[in-house]
């Protein structure tokens, strides 16, 4: 398989690899990909880094709508922000 295809379907997973939800197999291969791809060991090093972020800010502290919007829009998360206020 050409990196291409394996980028995406690193990409297409990812949410699960990083949650640790996938089969030890599938681990593998995309551990194996991650050994030999710079450009998905950023991404997913830096939604890592996303989440243990999220994860020590304060739950008190609401993120101001004009950020969250810019930040939604900027990561094309544009139609999650509808639900949220539903």
């Amino acid at each position: 398989m050409n990196e291409h295809l394996d980028c995406q379907k690193l990409l297409s997973s990812i949410s699960d690899f990083v949650d640790g939800e996938l089969s030890p197999d599938l681990c593998q291969q995309i551990e194996q990909h991650l050994n030999e791809c710079e450009n998905c060991r950023i991404v997913i090093n830096t939604l890592r880094k996303t989440i243990d972020l999220y994860h020590q800010q304060p739950p008190s502290e609401s993120l101001p709508q004009e950020i969250r919007q810019r930040l939604f829009h900027r990561l094309h998360l544009d139609e999650f922000l509808n639900h949220d206020r539903g």
